[in-house]
């Protein structure tokens, strides 16, 4: 299975800053925007970018395939 892309929907994140906490290396909150980005989709596995967007509470973050 080949690398997935996580996706921040940024009209839905508050901005929280649980997913930057969580894993660093691939979400950064972006306060001048108010909404979190992806920096390095490829920055953490699969399994570690999957815990941050379970620890997300507005459910912004998405693997780009699940959006299609």
């Amino acid at each position: 299975m080949g690398e997935r892309t996580p996706i921040v929907v940024e009209d839905e994140c508050i901005a929280c800053g649980a997913c930057e906490e969580t894993c660093p290396e691939v979400f950064r909150v972006n306060e001048s925007l108010g909404f979190a980005q992806v920096i390095n989709p490829t920055g953490a596995p699969e399994e570690k970018i999957q815990e941050a967007m379970e620890v997300c509470p507005v459910n912004c973050i998405h693997w780009e395939d699940e959006m299609a």
